[in-house]
């Protein structure tokens, strides 16, 4: 959920999903590269990414449906994903969110 409420914060809208995204193996991919993850979820609400504030972008988008997974701030170091990077489905894909995590705070 704080995809959602950065993403409301940011300007974006919310909308619910056809069918929600309740499962591992969901493949998200970092936008701007061809790296994809498989993630765990459990949301059936998503923020459009169309609707960003200008100082906002897309981290990451499934790969089955397109909707957004996370956003981050082009110039502070804020970012969310909307997917469990703590439960290992791959099995440690997105763990170096947490190492981008901490280095953000020195």
């Amino acid at each position: 959920m704080g995809n959602q409420l950065l993403g409301k914060a940011a300007g974006a809208s919310i909308y619910k999903l056809k069918y929600g995204h309740r499962s591992h193996n969901q493949p998200v991919r970092m936008v701007g590269t061809e790296k994809c993850y498989i993630t765990s979820q459990n949301h059936g609400y998503a923020v459009d990414g169309k609707t960003l504030g200008s100082d906002w972008e897309e981290l990451f988008v499934n790969m089955n449906d397109g909707s957004n997974e996370g956003i981050r701030h082009k110039v502070n170091p804020w970012f969310t994903s909307q997917f469990h990077p703590e439960a290992c489905s791959g099995p440690v894909d997105t763990m170096f969110m947490f190492d981008k995590f901490i280095e953000t705070l020195k």
